[in-house]
């Protein structure tokens, strides 16, 4: 039997099946459709399922998934032995949460800072004693690049490739957006882990998220260089975890 999770997002949803806690099917959809997962549930003889969702729309899904599998509600009330001091816990997006769990199970003992490079960017720690306190919500760089484009009179919208290598200087309208966009987002990125590195010595970065494997790319000069790592299922194996809780 396998474990089927699911992670809704603003822009995409992301499907994952593991056998126990290894990782053997991943998919990434614009909406999810109930006859496509009733064929993964056949197919890969899904014994347990778990959801997280951005919206609380998810009632026919979660009524499927009960029906067909044994079905963990996940909720921020799943800690896993982690002290939660959020001061809304209900608040607390569950994508968030489930990055906590998985770091907790991951890299445990450590101080841990996850980056997640989507829609928004968002900074969250665990602290080598299991304490979560919150963390930072900040602009994704394509929400920087629409900014740009909508506050203004006469800025076009720049559409970028995650993929480049290189950020290309300012020496026209478009690479001078492309540049202050994505050298400002790395500039924010090394100053909120110099930061928690004061506060937390011995630190850990996990970047996740669509755009953490350019950021990634981007940091191989920094100075923090050596404490990164590049978790692109970090979400996904949080969830799986809260299965297995």
């Amino acid at each position: 039997m396998h474990n089927l999770v699911i992670d809704i997002g603003n822009t995409f949803s992301k499907l994952a099946i593991f056998e126990q806690k290894k990782l053997i099917y991943f998919q990434q959809l614009e909406r999810v459709e109930e006859d496509h997962l009733l064929k993964l549930i056949t197919e890969y003889q899904i014994g347990s399922s778990t959801v997280s969702s951005v919206s609380n729309q998810t009632e026919n899904l979660e009524r499927l998934l009960k029906t067909h599998t044994s079905y963990t509600r996940f909720s921020t009330e799943i800690t896993g032995g982690i002290k939660n001091h959020y001061e809304s816990p209900k608040t607390l997006g569950l994508d968030r949460w489930a990055k906590v769990i998985a770091a907790h199970c991951l890299y445990q003992g450590d101080n841990t800072l996850m980056i997640d490079a989507g829609t928004c960017i968002t900074y969250d720690v665990l602290t080598a004693k299991d304490e979560y306190f919150g963390g930072s919500i900040s602009l994704g760089l394509n929400m920087r690049f629409k900014a740009l484009n909508h506050y203004t009179g006469r800025l076009p919208l720049v559409n970028w490739d995650n993929t480049q290598e290189v950020i290309d200087e300012g020496t026209s309208t478009q690479n001078a957006i492309k540049r202050g966009v994505l050298q400002g987002a790395l500039n924010e990125i090394e100053g909120f882990i110099a930061l928690e590195h004061k506060r937390n010595k011995n630190l850990k970065v996990v970047l996740t998220g669509g755009d953490s494997l350019f950021l990634t790319k981007q940091l191989k000069n920094s100075i923090f260089a050596a404490q990164i790592t590049h978790e692109p299922y970090l979400v996904l194996k949080g969830l799986n975890e809260v299965i297995t809780l």
